[in-house]
């Protein structure tokens, strides 16, 4: 039986590896400049090289202070843990983006289309459909680069979703008759992240719907454009409502395995309206011809 948990540890070893340098890596590739990333990628390798002989030397000197390969496992288990901790601290958005992919992948099946329409590089608006508290995360999960979302301040707030939230440096909003002062700094803050060229994602509906329709959207994206002139790319979800986030018959959260797991759900992505032709009418038709009769 040895032999089986001996294999047992060297998968999941690399495994989970895996799980910490591939996200890695492709996050030195997206973020390095074109001109810059073959030589950002070559110092990487040249840093690991050396931290692997530093890790043999460690070793061996571990070794001859008496431990054993057990031990030896488990000071390295250690030692991986304080780097993580300290990388998740330097940069939470790391943490913060594979917490979402494993949240929205071990709940759904996402599907994705048009996903090439979100631009590489410089800022725009993206306006979505809303139909459940999650849809912020799932927006992040199939998206590469990094999102500004828009969001009601009371889905900002909600425990544990509120620590992705913060990481990811959402911009909580309220009515005007509710905090005139909140929504009037989120207007301000969207201004000043489309003028760093980030991307700002909002849901012009306002609210999550609670009959699977699409509300009316608000002209909240025409006072933004008004003030930041740039692209709009209309996205859509599909197959989230009756879903346990939804609030199909009463409040989210109550009903679990509704829809069972795994079930399908899709973002599609369609072609950037340019800031002259930005209507909420427009870009709430767009919506619709994308999510279709799919709800």
């Amino acid at each position: 039986m040895g032999h089986w948990r001996l294999l047992a540890d060297l998968l999941l070893i690399g495994m989970f590896g895996g799980f910490y340098i591939v996200p890695l890596y492709a996050l030195i590739q997206i973020r390095s400049e074109a001109s810059h990333r073959s030589r950002v990628i070559a110092g990487n390798n040249i840093l690991n090289a050396l931290f692997m002989v530093a890790a043999a030397l460690l070793a061996i000197a571990l070794f001859q202070a008496g431990l054993t390969i057990p031990q030896l496992f488990l000071m390295t288990a250690l030692l991986n843990a304080a780097v993580a901790v300290y990388i998740y601290t330097l940069v939470p958005e790391f943490l913060m983006r594979f917490l979402v992919w494993l949240l929205i992948h071990s709940v759904y099946r996402l599907e994705k289309e048009g996903l090439e329409h979100i631009p590489e590089e410089g800022a725009a608006v993206l306006v979505c459909n809303h139909v459940s508290i999650v849809d912020a995360l799932i927006i992040a999960a199939a998206c590469r680069r990094p999102i500004r979302f828009v969001m009601d301040h009371r889905i900002f707030r909600i425990p544990v979703l509120n620590f992705v939230f913060r990481t990811g440096r959402a911009i909580p909003i309220a009515p005007a008759k509710e905090d005139p002062a909140l929504r009037d700094r989120a207007y301000e803050e969207i201004a000043r992240a489309l003028e760093r060229g980030d991307l700002v994602a909002i849901f012009p509906e306002g609210r999550i719907t609670d009959t699977g329709e699409v509300y009316p959207f608000r002209p909240g994206i025409q006072r933004i454009v008004e003030r930041t002139p740039v692209p709009v790319v209309p996205m859509a979800l599909r197959g989230l409502w009756g879903s346990f986030f939804s609030r199909m018959g009463g409040s989210a959260m109550t009903r679990p395995f509704r829809r069972g797991m795994f079930s399908k759900i899709a973002l599609a992505v369609g072609v950037p309206v340019a800031p002259q032709g930005v209507t909420p009418e427009r870009l709430q038709a767009e919506v619709l011809a994308l999510r279709g009769d799919w709800r």
